[in-house]
């Protein structure tokens, strides 16, 4: 049966797309949900209005990333956190620290799947993390962990009163 997609459907297409599939998958499950229709002579005509449309929407998208890539390329990020004598962490710092980080910054809320960090940050010291927003745009933030000064029970003088 041949359809055409009015969004995008994960392995068969784009919005606008003229796809073949079984005729039960499309009367069970495509054309309930409204996500494709029946491609006749006079729908066909429709494709484009609908092509226009997804084009439109992608160079929206292009722009909004091409936007949020300047804010944050380049932005110095710092952390503040447990570390013993050596630089080690007691814990990390993951994407998802980074991207809350950067969003607190921006006011906006950040996908942490822009952030390209193979696993967690663990060493005291800065680093830099790369960030891939999708579309061939790239950016990078410095990350400055600052180990936290604590201060130990021993060295700590209390005065009781009696």
């Amino acid at each position: 049966m041949k359809l055409i997609l009015l969004q995008k459907v994960d392995n068969l297409g784009d919005e606008g797309d003229v796809i073949e599939v079984k005729e039960g998958y499309a009367r069970n499950y495509l054309l309930p949900k409204k996500l494709a229709f029946e491609a006749t002579k006079g729908s066909l005509t429709q494709i484009d209005i609908l092509k226009r449309k997804r084009k439109q929407r992608e160079e929206k998208e292009l722009d909004a990333l091409r936007q949020l890539q300047k804010k944050v390329d380049g932005m110095r990020l710092e952390f503040v956190r447990k570390a013993g004598d050596k630089g080690k962490l007691y814990g990390s710092v993951t994407s998802k620290e980074i991207a809350e980080k950067i969003g607190e910054i921006l006011q906006l809320e950040l996908d942490r799947k822009f952030i390209d960090l193979p696993e967690p940050i663990k060493d005291v010291g800065k680093t830099e993390v790369k960030l891939h927003f999708g579309k061939g745009i790239y950016g990078s933030v410095q990350v400055q962990i600052i180990p936290e000064e604590s201060v130990r029970p021993d060295d700590s003088k209390e005065v009781k009163e009696s």
